[in-house]
């Protein structure tokens, strides 16, 4: 289960194992301005013949926000990623993503509304080998006329694709236009990052991004992450094994046996 307390300024909000949901009344904070971009309520999902389950009693990730949710290998990290963006839908429960519950939308529709509203970074990043990293950065826009209009409005598509690229430290030429295959891992991992950035999307999810890199890249690839981010009130919920990542993040939930 999930339990949700205000603990200290710096640690806003910290999720554990637990019977029951337990509130504790706090002063309103701009955050609570806010609104809300993904919504859970009583989510429970288990694979057909597994005794394994996923269950969240209760979660509400406002736009801006920036959430850890933690667990060791096994604990159902990218099942409930999946879960969280509408891939797979919950056997109990819901999921509401800007006030939308992915179960009442038809296949089609959630692919759209994903498209439109979610970006992800996957762990093995998933870039297309033989396009370059600008052409990996502006995918998501052939899908998604929405993306595609947010990142125009700024100026042409193909400049906030730059733009973006270079906020993430990928500002040569030479770079942006070398194939995916032929960067270093470092470099995918920040053209997936803008890949999931580009046309504001509401909320970015993103699977262990940051394991392949030691401590000081990763903490400027968040950096960068973050900061770029902010400026499009993008919500972020980032899954991992690494502990040592809480201190950057103001919100995190621990996994354990599945629930939160």
């Amino acid at each position: 289960m999930y339990r949700q307390a205000q603990t200290a300024p710096e640690l806003d909000l910290e999720g554990s194992l637990a019977t029951h949901t337990e509130k504790i009344e706090v002063a309103p904070s701009p955050a609570a301005q806010l609104k809300s971009v993904l919504a859970v309520k009583n989510l429970n999902f288990a694979w057909p013949a597994s005794s394994f389950q996923i269950g969240i009693t209760d979660l509400n990730v406002k736009s801006d926000e920036h959430w850890l949710l933690e667990g060791p290998s096994g604990s159902g990290k990218s099942t409930l990623l999946q879960l969280l963006g509408g891939v797979l839908l919950p056997q109990r429960g819901e999921v509401q993503i800007l006030g939308q519950s992915w179960a009442a939308l038809t296949a089609a529709q959630r692919d759209l509304r994903r498209a439109d509203h979610v970006g992800f970074i996957f762990q093995q990043f998933n870039l297309v080998p033989y396009l370059s990293a600008l052409e990996n950065t502006l995918l998501p826009c052939r899908f998604s006329q929405a993306r595609r209009q947010a990142a125009e409005s700024g100026g042409g598509l193909k400049d906030e694709a730059r733009r973006l690229l270079a906020a993430l430290g990928l500002g040569a030429k030479e770079i942006q236009f070398r194939r995916a295959a032929r960067l270093s891992v470092g470099q995918q991992q920040r053209v997936a990052a803008a890949r999931a950035l580009i046309g504001r999307p509401s909320l970015v999810l993103a699977d262990e991004p940051t394991s392949a890199l030691d401590a000081n890249n990763r903490a400027a690839f968040l950096e960068l992450l973050f900061s770029e981010a902010h400026s499009a009130k993008t919500a972020i919920i980032l899954v991992s094994h690494d502990t040592s990542l809480r201190p950057h993040f103001e919100r995190h939930l621990k996994l354990e046996g599945g629930l939160c």
